[in-house]
């Protein structure tokens, strides 16, 4: 899958000097720039530590920017405005780690509660989207289910039908699998490209190597919370431009 398949060039999302630090101190992004295109998958791949999950955040307005700038659709977004804040949360849709699921609710409902109770939407409506959703991820027979009654794979795709209940622009996939099984991973990893042919937005921060050579346009890489090289999956695995680049990828195709 190359950027030459997507339709359209135009950018989506476009960070620009971003900075960001925590309130103990210590900056975890420093100087981040990128441009995002409409329909594209960007994959975000580094050491533990180097700022991709915090990038995620940043952008979902879980924390707040330090310096720089992001645009949406060419709208610079201040993240000290509820209005902003609340555009980015209705055109970004996030899936963490860990499935945070409401524990006395059934599949169904996880997925169909936040666009009733938040957005307003008819019930009914809301739920006949997420009844479609769960079919989509390959759950249209856990509807009824509660999550302790689900595997660990399952349980993250109904998060996922979840953010996609969402109607988002552009979906944020913050390492889905790193917290299943291995004989779980490749259930979330279908799903994922399932939606890849809907022509969504996505920025993935993944360990999954091959996943991500298979999946993505292009492949950012970052280390010490800085973006060191972005390529084509081509470039990342097989011809990296930096010294930085070419000893992690050598160190993680090595295992």
């Amino acid at each position: 899958m190359t950027a030459q398949k997507k339709n359209g060039t135009d950018v989506q999302l476009a960070l620009r000097g971003i900075s960001a630090a925590y309130e103990r101190g210590g900056l975890v992004l420093d100087d981040v720039s990128l441009e995002i295109r409409k329909g594209e998958i960007i994959s975000v791949i580094g050491p533990s530590g180097s700022g991709k999950s915090t990038l995620l955040r940043v952008l979902i307005g879980l924390l707040k920017p330090s310096g720089g700038e992001i645009v949406l659709d060419g709208r610079c977004i201040d993240y000290d405005s509820r209005r902003d804040l609340r555009t980015m949360r209705d055109r970004l849709a996030i899936v963490f780690q860990q499935f945070n699921l409401f524990q006395n609710m059934t599949a169904l409902v996880n997925v169909s509660i936040t666009p009733t109770k938040i957005r307003g939407e008819p019930k009914a409506e809301a739920k006949a989207r997420a009844s479609a959703l769960l079919r989509r991820v390959g759950l249209g027979d856990k509807l009824a289910s509660y999550p302790d009654e689900l595997s660990g794979g399952q349980q993250q795709r109904v998060a996922l039908a979840r953010a996609l209940a969402l109607q988002p622009d552009i979906l944020l996939l913050d390492e889905v699998t790193s917290a299943l099984d291995p004989e779980m991973v490749n259930e979330v990893l279908d799903a994922i490209r399932e939606l890849a042919h809907d022509g969504i937005t996505m920025l993935i921060v993944s360990h999954e190597m091959a996943f991500v050579r298979e999946i993505s346009d292009r492949v950012v890489m970052m280390a010490d919370g800085a973006v060191v090289e972005v390529g084509p999956p081509t470039q990342i695995f097989d011809a990296p431009k930096t010294q930085r680049c070419r000893d992690f990828v050598s160190k993680i195709l090595r295992h």
